[in-house]
């Protein structure tokens, strides 16, 4: 059996997002999105925030993706869109042990970017891409029995 190793392609988005601290206060935060073609369901977001590290998230791109047409989530991370002063705006909830978080990032540069994932790795061939399914494959593949 041949074993190919896929290139790892990465897509990265470097934006600012409003930390929204009150109905009339923001504080911006630099971000970058980020999505790996051999980590294929997840894309990751890194907040660039005043302190030691950055802080990251990793969640379903398909939450993304929904997200930026009509409400969605639950639990740690919930997303939809909005209007702020005629302008399309995408609103993200985070949710930790620390509390609730509010961002909102522009909607357009967003779709954008998950228009460029969706490219990179169309929805429903993420299997093909994804390291650990791509393993399991082989290894049941070479017909052997875990255990015998």
């Amino acid at each position: 059996m041949e074993s190919r190793e896929m290139e790892s392609t990465v897509l990265e988005r470097d934006l600012t997002m409003e930390l929204l601290v009150s109905p009339q206060d923001s504080i911006p935060v630099r971000a970058r999105l980020g999505y790996r073609a051999d980590d294929p369901y997840a894309v990751h977001v890194t907040f660039h925030v005043h302190s030691a590290s950055p802080v990251s998230w990793y969640f379903a791109r398909e939450l993304l993706a929904e997200g930026v047409y009509r409400a969605t989530g639950s639990g740690d991370v919930r997303i939809w869109p909005t209007t702020v002063g005629g302008r399309g705006l995408l609103t993200v909830m985070l949710r930790s042990l620390e509390g609730d978080v509010l961002l909102q990032a522009d909607a357009s540069t967003v779709a954008e970017w998950v228009r460029r994932t969706e490219e990179l790795v169309p929805p429903g061939t993420e299997h093909v891409h994804d390291q650990v399914d791509r393993a399991l494959r082989e290894l049941l593949a070479d017909g052997s029995t875990p255990g015998a």
